[in-house]
């Protein structure tokens, strides 16, 4: 459709119209007009595209994404990174010490759904009741037996409240 309008608009000056008249026939100004005739005099067809190089430019190339992909499927050393599993903030923390100081939390949860994984479903959790401890002999897991107990009722199924009218 956009290709279309910008036809129109290039045909319309091309009859003889003033920018002024085409600008209140179509949604550009007249200055947009003007810009537009010109491209199109100097370049031709490829005027009716969007025009190369508009919107941000991309912060970080390839290559930095492959490191954040990378990392992020990488599990997280405990001594080096002091977590058994990922969140965006320890990312962002090893990402930064890796050589990408200016990194966000919302660009690394970008990179990786455009890597075409959901953050959400790739993480693991530790099954709860338990945990490693270290001990002078090395990590213990420890259980902890009054799990369900402390669990309570909010395991099971939430009812909702009626509304009242």
């Amino acid at each position: 459709m956009d290709r279309i309008r910008r036809a129109d608009v290039v045909l319309t000056a091309h009859q003889g119209w003033s920018s002024a008249v085409v600008a209140r026939m179509t949604p550009l100004s007249s200055r947009g007009v003007d810009y537009l005739v010109a491209r199109f005099n100097a370049v031709g067809l490829a005027a009716l595209d969007v025009a190369a190089g508009r919107g941000r430019k991309r912060t970080y190339d390839e290559t930095a994404r492959v490191q954040i992909v990378a990392t992020a499927q990488r599990v997280p050393d405990r001594r080096e990174d002091g977590s058994a599993t990922w969140s965006l903030s320890l990312l962002r923390r090893a990402l930064r010490q890796a050589g990408l100081p200016l990194i966000s939390a919302t660009t690394i949860r970008r990179v990786l759904q455009e890597a075409g994984s959901s953050y959400q479903r790739t993480r693991t959790w530790c099954p709860t009741g338990t945990a490693i401890r270290k001990r002078k002999a090395g990590p213990v897991q420890v259980v902890d037996p009054l799990t369900e107990q402390k669990r309570g009722p909010s395991t099971g199924p939430i009812a909702m409240p009626k509304r009242q009218a």
